[in-house]
Formats: C-alpha cells, structure tokens, sequence
C-alpha cells in the first residue's frame, strides 16, 4: 500500500487491509515510535504487545547526547539486551537509566519511559529474543526498494510504486525459497501457538 504520509489514518487503514486479508494471532508487533503507526497498531491490532526498535531509540538517545558520548552510552544501554532473564532485563534497564541519568538526565528520562515498550520481546521465547528487538530484518528489503525507486526517480502513478515494490518482495520471497529459511523455529513458535497447527514461523509475529 502507497501512501503520501505516515499518518494515524495511512497506518490505520493498512493494518485493517491485512486483518481483512486473513492476518490473525498476532502476538507482538515490532516497528519505531512513529506516533501515527504506534496509535494504529494499538488501535487495530489488539491484544498484540508492542516492541519499539531498540536500534531506533538509541538513534533518538543519539539527539540528547553528545556525539563523543554516543559510543560509551550506545554499548550500555546494549546492557539491558543481554540480560538472561526477563527479570534480569527490566532490572538492567533500571540500573542503566540511572547509570547514565547521573550526566545525561535526558536519557534517563527517556530509558524510563520507554521502559514496557522497549521490554516487551522479554515476554517472548528467549529464542526469539534477538530477532524481535528491532525492525533490522526489514532494513535491508527497505534499502532494496529504495535503491530501485532511486533508479527511476519519479513514478508516473501509484500503480508504478506497487508494481515496482511487489517484485522486489517476489524476488526476496524466491530467494527463501530456494535456500529455505526459518526465521524463527517451528519448536519455538509452538510454544506460542500450541493448539495451531497452522501457523508459520515469522508469520504474526
């Protein structure tokens, strides 16, 4: 779906388009803290968590610091993802803010209160915990289809943008499928989803 802004609206009608489309069971949705997206995804896709990218928030921790600190401060907030334990998570998370709040209050503040979204993978199999903190997994299809959009520069319709995008998707799905993949393992989504047997790793998650 093409649309001129990411707006609450745009956000809202794409998440009902693919819940009408058959999207069901989800669990956890993963995505930066666009305001727009975050509203729609709490108000279409309920019940489901919600995971701020860890690698967006250390890029908004980037604007309140200075730049000779982001390293130090970057490698200590990675800290909280390394943890063991959901517990041990959330307490890491405490232990950093307050860590780094002693000179850079800003990141405190913003480490607090991203606290239950930047948590929320911990509620998940430990096994997925690596690949549901961040969006990363669609960085390199979005720097894909930037490349060939750049290529062509301006698109005479919408129909031009989707035709472009889908075969950008078949051509990644192609790739799947000749080297097979699982993103995330049959054992560890049954754990999810212990009564379906129809649901397929990486799909609602």
């Amino acid at each position: 779906m093409v649309g001129d802004s990411e707006t609450e609206v745009f956000w809202t009608e794409f998440l009902r388009s693919l819940r009408e489309r058959g999207l069901s069971g989800v669990r956890l949705v993963i995505s930066d803290s666009h305001s727009g997206l975050v509203k729609a995804i709490r108000k279409v896709v309920i019940g489901a968590g919600w995971q701020r990218c860890r690698v967006h928030f250390v890029r908004n921790v980037f604007s309140v610091i200075p730049k000779g600190s982001a390293e130090m401060v970057a490698a200590t907030i990675r800290t909280v993802f390394a943890q063991p334990t959901a517990d041990a998570v959330r307490t890491q998370l405490d232990i950093v803010a307050h860590m780094l709040g002693r000179q850079f209050p800003k990141v405190k503040e913003m480490l607090l209160g991203a606290k239950e979204d930047l948590t929320a993978f911990a509620d998940f199999p430990s096994q997925h915990w690596k690949k549901i903190q961040s969006t990363n997994p669609l960085e390199r299809l979005n720097r894909e289809i930037k490349r060939r959009s750049d290529v062509v520069q301006v698109f005479p319709n919408t129909a031009a943008v989707t035709r472009l995008t889908t075969a950008v998707l078949v051509e990644l799905h192609d790739e799947w499928i000749a080297f097979p993949r699982r993103y995330l393992s049959i054992d560890s989504m049954d754990s999810l989803y212990p009564d379906d047997t129809t649901c397929l790793p990486g799909t609602t998650e």
